[in-house]
């Protein structure tokens, strides 16, 4: 019991400023193949589109995922459609909608539900203007409930995982992972698609619970390929829901991805997470 205590605190600990960064920061003054990237969970209840709507416009992101939104949330803000070219659609009235929308040209895109009907997740490669391009992961598994156990949210998270860690082009995985950035779960997520976390070393930006100042943690996540480097990272106001939004602006630069220390699995996490995608997939 007590080393497991102690070992959650290290992980905790390395979310703090007093721990060396993961994610590099960029040196370059000015990147040519810089984007930026706005996750919301919106909660589908909330009504308060014309707050969001404000939030996007004064942020301006080149990339923007929304969990959460039902057919009402689509319709009230498909005035996005006029600033964003390039998009991909699953409202769903369940609370587990999803839509992306991109400045940038959407080369490939599907929606898949990898292990639960209902619970969709996006794959997305796109392309930068100056060419570059570069896989895009949206996800939105199931949080714990009181009579159900987390393998279908752990299932998820590896299989994205295994595919960016297997994919020849540089990976983000973005999305409301319902788990907190220091959990195993999460960890082991890190360790097997060898992504980094722009969180260590710079502090928590907890993003949930918008509605109760004492009580937040993180649940919104932006991993990504060391290929990128970090630019900027901030969370947003709140707008109604009880998430606040995040922002990254990140910048490609593969020539200098070897700089990273980069989370890495054993043969024993390589067989455990394998072992927890086999057990799901057979049910």
């Amino acid at each position: 019991m007590a080393a497991a205590f102690i070992n959650e605190i290290i992980h905790v600990y390395r979310f703090t400023i007093f721990s060396p960064v993961q994610a590099l920061r960029s040196r370059i003054k000015a990147p040519q193949n810089s984007f930026s990237i706005m996750i919301s969970n919106v909660r589908m209840s909330n009504t308060r589109y014309d707050k969001y709507l404000k939030v996007v416009r004064e942020t301006d992101p080149d990339i923007l995922l929304i969990n959460e939104p039902g057919h009402k949330w689509a319709q009230e803000i498909a005035v996005l459609d006029n600033t964003y070219p390039y998009s991909v659609k699953c409202p769903l009235d369940n609370t587990y909608g999803m839509i992306f929308y991109s400045k940038f040209k959407i080369i490939k895109k599907e929606i898949r539900f990898l292990i639960e009907e209902g619970i969709p997740s996006f794959y997305s490669l796109i392309e930068l203007p100056s060419g570059k391009r570069f896989d895009f992961f949206t996800v939105h598994p199931q949080p714990p409930h009181l009579n159900k156990n987390t393998d279908t949210r752990e299932a998820e998270l590896l299989l994205v995982a295994k595919e960016a860690k297997e994919s020849p082009y540089a990976s983000i995985v973005a999305g409301d992972l319902n788990d907190v950035a220091w959990s195993y779960t999460t960890n082991l997520f890190k360790k097997i698609s060898g992504l980094l976390d722009p969180r260590i070393g710079r502090g928590f930006y907890n993003t949930y619970n918008a509605l109760v100042p004492f009580f937040r943690y993180s649940l919104d996540h932006i991993f990504y390929d060391p290929a990128f480097r970090i630019i900027r990272l901030r969370r947003l106001p709140k707008f109604g829901s009880d998430h606040f939004p995040i922002l990254i602006r990140l910048n490609y630069e593969p020539l200098e991805a070897d700089e990273h220390e980069v989370p890495v699995a054993d043969a024993d996490e390589e067989a455990e997470a394998q072992e927890m995608i086999d057990n799901v997939l057979e049910e």
